[in-house]
């Protein structure tokens, strides 16, 4: 049996008396498209914090490649090949498209590396690879204000990417996009999806989450009510009761 790329086991944490995450279980298979799903409030992005090192689990334990990962910085997880974009794009305002990406190029892949691997020529290329992939290559001498909504979104996937990770968290990448500029997102998450890339999705368009997940997890108040295939998912009565709402 291959063994999980992440696997989460009793995850707890709280804020005070308030219980955010409930003795979450959760295991995401190498190359696998899990689309992790709740109202707003359920403990999505707790559970994706708690993942990536940006907060602390009271109790229970996340591993990595079968490396218990609990304690570590956020910048030591990215290092192991965790990377996750924002609901809200994270840009360098003052930095240039280009230079925007080489600076995971620089804090991530090269330490990873034990060293500056790459040539100022070869992290160009490697930046302007990476803006091709999401059909920014000719704006990279622009700044992020200069871009539209859906390029925005764009930008912050690539710089997710940038870091070369493993397992990619995809934190509401298509909030706020038209039909066309989802599909847009989608197309794009499904080609890193082809590469290798194992990919967790969170997201509130349930067309989108049908298209692209393989599996569906549910959180709703902080505890895991289904996860399995997505038509089962999707018919199961409590997460049409506690969810979809029909």
């Amino acid at each position: 049996m291959t063994q999980p790329l992440l696997e989460i086991k009793g995850l707890s944490k709280r804020f005070g008396g308030f219980v955010a995450l409930d003795g979450i279980d959760l295991e995401v298979a190498p190359g696998e498209r899990l689309g992790l799903i709740g109202p707003n409030g359920s403990g999505k992005s707790t559970l994706v914090n708690c993942i990536c090192g940006t907060l602390q689990n009271e109790a229970g334990s996340v591993r990595f490649e079968g490396r218990t990962i609990d304690g570590l910085p956020a910048n030591r997880r990215t290092h192991l090949g965790l990377a996750r974009s924002f609901q809200l794009p994270r840009p360098f305002v003052s930095l240039t498209l280009i230079d925007n990406l080489r600076i995971p190029l620089i804090y991530t892949v090269a330490p990873r590396a034990g060293m500056l691997a790459r040539t100022t020529r070869q992290m160009d290329e490697r930046c302007m690879e990476l803006l091709a992939m999401v059909g920014l290559d000719s704006r990279a001498r622009r700044w992020p204000r200069d871009l539209t909504q859906v390029e925005m979104r764009k930008l912050e996937l690539a710089r997710a990417m940038a870091a070369e990770p493993k397992l990619l968290i995809a934190d509401e990448s298509m909030a706020g996009l038209s039909h066309s500029e989802v599909e847009d997102i989608i197309a794009l998450l499904l080609r890193l999806n082809g590469q290798g890339i194992t990919i967790i999705l969170i997201e509130h368009i349930m067309r989108a989450v049908m298209s692209f997940s393989q599996r569906i997890a549910v959180l709703v108040s902080g505890r895991k009510i289904a996860d399995g295939k997505r038509d089962a998912v999707v018919n199961n009565p409590e997460v049409v009761s506690a969810y979809l709402g029909q």
